[in-house]
């Protein structure tokens, strides 16, 4: 179960970007939250972890969390859809 559950408190895709980014800005995704990692559990059912570079599907869904990360795995940027 998420932490926060932006799906339920906001009203867009938009702000379900916003809220999830200043959770997960700057910190790794991995298996437990700490000072610099978050816990891939608590992520929404619905969302996928993209890399620099890496293909996507252009479908859009706006309840799935797309979290892009750099090289090292570190969240860059939250979107919705």
């Amino acid at each position: 179960m998420p932490l926060v559950d932006p799906v339920t408190m906001g009203t867009g895709s938009k702000d379900l970007a916003t809220r999830w980014l200043s959770q997960v800005a700057g910190k790794k995704i991995g298996n437990v939250t700490d000072e610099t990692t978050f816990a891939k559990s608590e992520l929404p059912k619905e969302h996928r972890i993209l890399k620099e570079g890496d293909m996507a599907t252009m479908d859009h869904n706006p309840d799935r969390l797309n979290l892009h990360v750099d090289n090292d795995g570190t969240v860059k940027n939250v979107t919705a859809g």
